[in-house]
Formats: structure tokens, C-alpha cells, sequence
């Protein structure tokens, strides 16, 4: 029960004290077994907009979700005016959830506002919360001040989620989960080619997830000539093609797909630093290569996806290591002059291109 006793409605808690991953809170949640309170920090919005969209639709009914919902904005709302409604019974129905967005006083350096929160009363809510109300905090940040006393006690009395970006050898396990919810089959096969044109933008897959759902076959299934044919270009697949280009030495193919990232908003800066991370899995891979490892060997050498390291290893091919070495100062003198304003970044990117093709092998053997 909550602190003074009300509430016909029970919420379980659930792993009090234990930092739980999005799976093992999506598990919890879809078998109604609830958190009082929990704390949704990291960059991946889909993530966080998930667990949230989760929690109203297996903690309320539908009717519910239309009066006993409440959502806030801590830049705008002080916490203690949170507490105040998550400690007020609901009206209607037996349970209520608050949601709160951007309690910039779990940052490290917190920004500045025009008021003071009173986190001395929210620490003393996570320490007995009320059990008619289910508080969702959400902090879109990178980091948070984990030395901080409201952390620790989220940490030891409700469930902390890290919702931070996906990273490409978690892709399969994502696109079997959403495809599984989606009701659509995608064979395995297929996963590689979701990873090159999509990345690993989670928001994205499901977007296009949702696209291919549409066209499945009768029985849900998705073709690859389907796949080709709807799945949107990402700027990390037009990454590869740009890499592919300089392999080719073929300057006007680089030019125009240079072009197309442009027309797509992609900054010079961004892109700078998408081939110095294709280039560098190419250079590890060579390395690896020449120390006699196998390709899934290089895996606890390569934090990528296994795809990655197979195009890796097809790539490496086509370049010696002095060659490599060459492109990866290029781009690192390119990235020092765009961020210095030496040079126009869009011109510095072309000449970039210019460079990296036009660069001579020092030897006439592939490797």
C-alpha cells in the first residue's frame, strides 16, 4: 500500500535496487507488473517514447488514459508540483500516471531556470511512493549525475532504464522484435540489407517496418525485391556507396552522392566522420587480416555488427596499408580544417574526395 494506506489498486515492484535494460522492462510492463516509479534516461528516443506509449496502454483503459494522465515539463513545472499530483488520488478510475520530461537536475551541471526544484521532496517520494500513481521520469541526455543523491535513490527504490542508441550487433534481435509486433516476417537473410540502408536508428526501422507491413505477402512475409524497393536510404548506406567510390576511383560517382547527402541535410562535418568510421573498420579489419584472424574472429577486436566486418573484409582488398593510412590523415586533416574554418567545409569535403581517389597505391599488389 501507499504511504497512508489507500489505493484498492496494488502495483508490484519489481527489481528494487537493479538497473534494468529496455527488454527486461518491456517484459515486466507487458505482464501488467509495475514499477511505482522509473527513470527513462539516454539519447534513444524510441526507447523512452516506447515505454512510456507501454505503461498507459497496459497500466489504464482506454477511458482512463483520458483523465488520469498527466504530463509535465521540468524546465516549465517545478518537481515538488509533480509530487503534489502524483500523492493526489485520481478521481476517476484507481490509478493515475504522471509523466515528466527533463529533470535537468540529475545533470551534472543542471541548467539554469527561474526556479529552484525541491528535490529534498521528490527524494523523499521515491523513498515511499504512493501506490495509485505510476511516475515516469524521462532525461533525453547522454549522461546523468550518477553521484547525486535523486539518482541513487531511483537506483534503490524504483527502476532506472538507460535508453541509449542501439549499437549494429543488437540490430537482429531489434528487427525480429519489431517485425514480431508487426505481425510481418522478415527472413534473416534480409537483416543485412535493413542494416546497410537503415543503420541503427530505431525510430526509423519501426517507420519502415510499418511501410514494408503494408505490402507484405498474404502471410506476412517480406521479400527482398519488396525490401529494395521501399526500405529509405540512410545517410550510413550512402556512407558505404561514397566508400565504394573512392575504392572505384571514381570521382563523379563520389561527387554525386556527396550531392545527395547534401539534398538529405546532411553536414560535410557528419559526413567527415561517417568515412573516418567506414575507413577505420576497413583499416582494423586489414590489420586483423594480416595477423591471420578470421572474420569472426575480429568481432571482439570490431565493435560492429558482423555485416559491417564482412564488408570490411571485401573492402580491405582493394587497399594496401600504407594506402589506408594515407586516407585516414586526410580525413583527419580535413576534420582539423573544417572545425578550424580554414577552409569552407563543403569545399573541404570535395576536396577530400579529390584526394582519397587520387591517391597512389605505393605498391602494384592488392594488400
Amino acid at each position: 500500500m501507499g504511504r497512508d494506506g489507500r489505493g484498492a489498486c496494488h502495483i508490484y515492484q519489481v527489481s528494487w535496487g537493479v538497473t534494468m535494460n529496455y527488454m527486461d522492462t518491456m517484459k515486466k510492463i507487458n505482464k501488467k507488473q509495475f514499477s511505482s516509479i522509473y527513470l527513462l534516461y539516454g539519447t534513444e528516443s524510441y526507447l523512452i517514447q516506447d515505454i512510456k506509449q507501454k505503461i498507459l496502454k497496459h497500466a489504464l483503459s482506454e477511458a482512463d488514459q483520458d483523465v488520469n494522465v498527466s504530463y509535465y515539463d521540468l524546465e516549465e513545472v517545478p518537481i515538488e508540483d509533480v509530487v503534489t499530483d502524483a500523492e493526489t488520488y485520481p478521481f476517476f478510475g484507481e490509478r493515475k500516471v504522471i509523466i515528466a520530461d527533463n529533470p535537468v537536475f540529475m545533470k551534472a551541471k543542471p541548467d539554469k531556470l527561474p526556479f529552484e526544484h525541491d528535490t529534498e521532496a521528490f527524494q523523499a517520494y521515491l523513498e515511499n511512493p504512493v501506490d495509485y500513481s505510476i511516475l515516469v521520469i524521462t532525461a533525453p541526455y547522454e549522461k546523468l549525475d550518477e553521484r547525486k543523491k535523486t539518482f541513487k535513490q531511483f537506483k534503490k527504490y524504483g527502476e532506472v532504464v538507460p535508453c541509449q542508441p542501439v549499437r549494429e550487433w543488437n540490430m537482429d534481435e531489434w528487427i525480429q522484435s519489431i517485425a514480431k509486433e508487426m505481425g510481418i516476417q522478415v527472413p534473416k537473410e534480409l537483416h543485412e540489407l535493413f542494416i546497410q540502408e537503415i543503420g541503427t536508428n530505431l525510430m526509423v526501422l519501426r517507420s519502415e517496418m510499418e511501410k514494408l507491413a503494408l505490402n507484405a505477402e498474404e502471410d506476412g512475409t517480406v521479400t527482398r525485391e519488396m525490401a529494395e524497393s521501399l526500405l529509405s536510404h540512410s545517410a550510413e548506406a550512402s556512407g558505404l556507396k561514397l566508400v565504394d567510390a573512392v575504392m572505384e576511383r571514381n570521382l563523379s560517382k563520389a561527387i554525386h552522392l556527396y550531392k545527395d547527402l547534401i539534398r538529405m541535410n546532411e553536414d560535410p562535418i557528419a559526413l567527415t566522420a561517417l568515412l573516418a568510421s567506414q575507413f577505420r573498420i576497413i583499416f582494423q579489419a586489414k590489420i586483423l587480416k594480416q595477423k591471420g584472424y578470421a572474420q569472426n574472429q575480429m568481432r571482439q577486436y570490431i565493435q560492429a555488427h558482423p555485416y559491417v566486418i564482412k564488408m570490411a573484409m571485401k573492402r580491405e582488398q582493394y587497399f594496401s596499408l600504407h594506402e589506408l593510412e594515407q586516407i585516414m590523415d586526410q580525413l583527419t586533416e580535413t576534420d582539423q580544417q573544417i572545425k578550424q574554418g580554414k577552409v569552407e567545409k563543403s569545399l573541404a569535403f570535395e576536396l577530400l574526395l579529390y584526394r582519397m581517389i587520387h591517391i597512389k597505391r605505393m605498391d602494384n599488389k592488392i594488400g
